[in-house]
């Protein structure tokens, strides 16, 4: 069933959450892709540092990212792209972790969003000895991508959600996180509001 929702996918340029150096976004309508968006980022100062680990990960290099811009550029970006989707990442907590740390990182607010987990997602529908993104995308369709790019990786995501959704005969994603009994997260103030009206003050400490 047609389902909608933005994709999205970081590289890091070190182990910090706060070092975003390529983002990719797949915005889904009705269970199709209808936009693509790639852009590098230039990591704020003082998580610009990359690693030789990630670097041999994605290939990006500091030469890559040096005239691109800052988060405070694709942050707009990104909300534009989006706009009132749900995003859905691989490992979810991964990349909301990424757009937390790095607007944080520049003084920048968190911005809202619901977000599901694919890697979630394809535990809760197919039987697999993996579940690692190249696998789940394998599983519903979608193979022989280039594996740590930002796009080909939010690519592979919106295909295991589109591809799932029909399974679960599911028409958007509160009824495919229901079915599948994937917990729906947030991040931004509204997140923290919500928390905080649920569980009282402690909650945010």
């Amino acid at each position: 069933m047609p389902v909608s929702f933005t994709a999205i996918d970081f590289e890091t340029a070190n182990p910090s959450a706060a070092s975003a150096c390529s983002i990719g976004l797949v915005k889904v309508v009705d269970g199709r892709v209808v936009e693509r968006e790639h852009r590098y980022i230039r990591p704020p100062f003082p998580y610009g540092d990359f690693s030789p680990w990630n670097i041999r990960i994605h290939g990006i290099t500091p030469e890559m990212v040096e005239r691109a811009g800052g988060w405070e550029t694709h942050l707009p970006l990104l909300r534009e792209f989006a706009g009132d989707d749900w995003l859905v990442a691989h490992n979810a907590g991964f990349d909301m972790g990424v757009i937390r740390a790095t607007s944080e990182a520049i003084g920048l607010p968190v911005p809202d969003f619901r977000y599901v987990c694919s890697l979630q997602i394809a535990r809760r529908t197919y039987h697999l000895e993996s579940y690692r993104l190249t696998s789940a995308a394998a599983a519903a369709g979608f193979d022989d991508f280039a594996h740590h790019d930002a796009l080909a990786d939010a690519e592979a995501c919106a295909a295991i959600v589109v591809h799932a959704a029909k399974r679960h005969e599911a028409g958007d994603l509160e009824r495919l996180a229901h079915v599948t009994r994937v917990r729906v997260g947030a991040i931004g103030a509204s997140a923290s509001r919500e928390r905080s009206a649920v569980h009282g003050p402690m909650a945010l400490q």
